[in-house]
């Protein structure tokens, strides 16, 4: 299961929390390494864009629990469709007629 998450961190002054910002990418890498995080970007100012890969959404519970145990956030999470299965669809609806050539 594929998921965007996007982390708006509490406005603290980023001198405060330079600590829990090293923590994160301490904890973010083995889950890196294991494939259950695809991606990692660091915003512009605080905050992070991460691709996740994971069996359940109780494992996605989970790891945005740990998350926010190192730097409190908020998450907007944006559920996410393989690019070849979302293509893999769109042929079968084609095929059945529900969505017309260009």
């Amino acid at each position: 299961m594929l998921f965007l998450v996007i982390s708006e961190p509490r406005p603290e002054p980023p001198s405060a929390v330079a600590a829990q910002r090293q923590n994160y990418w301490r904890w973010i890498a083995p889950l890196i390494a294991s494939g259950q995080v695809k991606s990692v970007h660091a915003k512009v100012g605080r905050g992070a864009a991460v691709l996740l890969d994971v069996d359940s959404n109780e494992t996605l519970h989970r790891l945005l629990n740990e998350w926010a145990d190192i730097i409190p956030a908020r998450f907007d999470i944006h559920p996410l469709i393989d690019p070849d299965a979302a293509q893999s669809y769109l042929a079968r609806q084609r095929s059945d007629g529900g969505i017309p050539p260009p």
